[in-house]
């Protein structure tokens, strides 16, 4: 399974639902199931941000600390690569080929819609109830079950 490693809390925020679009400076023409592998670095201060604070404690993270590292914490698929197209400062317009999105609230919040950078947009999430460990790595990696 292709994988990606994300740091956290985006990558709880991604196997709780809450976030769907992975922001990266560069795109992949990999689309089919992808693994989310929560990184060993975390962002402690955005876990103490709203709305993330109130979205983990609701799924049972009362601390930064409870959040799993070093693991696959959900899969999902890879549906599409889309371009950050414009950014007004509250929502930014993504394409590929004759597609539009619009990130905007939330979802605009979790990441970073500079002019230059993609959206992966992930489908079919599949939290897993257990963590599974892993390595991470940079960029796609592949991960053997």
């Amino acid at each position: 399974m292709r994988c990606i490693t994300i740091r956290q809390p985006w990558a709880t925020l991604i196997a709780i639902g809450a976030k769907r679009l992975e922001t990266r400076s560069w795109r992949t023409n990999y689309r089919g199931e992808l693994g989310i592998h929560a990184g060993k670095k975390m962002d402690r201060k955005a876990c103490e941000t709203e709305p993330i604070r109130s979205l983990l404690l609701a799924h049972g993270y009362s601390s930064a600390d409870q959040l799993p590292v070093g693991a696959i914490v959900a899969v999902c698929r890879l549906n599409e690569c889309l371009s950050v197209l414009s950014n007004s400062g509250e929502t930014a317009w993504l394409g590929g080929g004759e597609r539009r999105l619009e990130a905007a609230g939330q979802e605009y919040r979790f990441g970073d819609f500079a002019p230059g950078r993609y959206a992966w947009e992930l489908t079919e999430l599949r939290p897993l109830l257990e963590p599974i460990p892993a390595l991470g790595k940079q960029g796609l990696w592949n991960w053997d079950s």
